[in-house]
């Protein structure tokens, strides 16, 4: 696969390392299903690599990534609602599950505002290093959602109940420094 192959992420594969970079950056590397299928291939190759040893998974420009895009989302041209579970099974627990299966480990540089989605994406890593101005934000209960892509299975594991439920209840950020002292990332 050549950098051309990909038009929402770049991606790299050198001396057994995976760079994998979130490439939206005008929209704040939001998911959209092109980024997902890019991402299913990135994965593809990095499961096919024997000598793989690592993957690091940051974003481009001043965002992690701000989670789904939400102008994919607009109602179907029959004006029926798009059935968002659908989404979450075909596209994100792939994603999640694959990544968390990874044999190596997963580094995520966080390189500014993971939100929604987003920041279940980080939260699916293994080790998280996050710039000063990164922040987390649960924002799925100020768009009427319950916190999805394994973010309520991973956040009450790494910060306990009563601060995953003020997260996701009140969609608050959650500056880098106290995601550091909460356990959430390793180091900012």
């Amino acid at each position: 696969m050549s950098a051309a192959d990909y038009t929402q992420i770049t991606f790299t594969l050198e001396q057994g390392v995976g760079v994998i970079t979130l490439n939206r950056p005008e929209r704040l590397n939001s998911f959209t299903a092109v980024m997902h299928a890019e991402l299913a291939r990135a994965l593809d190759a990095l499961e096919a690599h024997a000598g793989l040893r690592g993957v690091i998974l940051t974003g481009a420009g001043r965002g992690f990534c701000a989670g789904q895009d939400l102008g994919e989302r607009k109602p179907a041209e029959d004006g029926s609602r798009r059935d968002l579970s659908e989404n979450l099974e075909k596209l994100y627990k792939p994603l999640i599950m694959r990544l968390r299966a990874l044999p190596v480990p997963v580094v995520c540089v966080m390189n500014g505002v993971a939100a929604g989605a987003g920041a279940s994406l980080v939260l699916a890593c293994d080790v998280v290093f996050a710039v000063e101005s990164a922040r987390f934000i649960q924002a799925f209960s100020k768009i009427g959602l319950l916190p999805d892509a394994g973010g309520t299975w991973f956040l009450p594991r790494l910060v306990g109940t009563a601060r995953a439920m003020g997260a996701a209840l009140f969609g608050e950020a959650v500056s880098a420094r106290q995601a550091e002292a909460w356990g959430l990332i390793w180091r900012v």
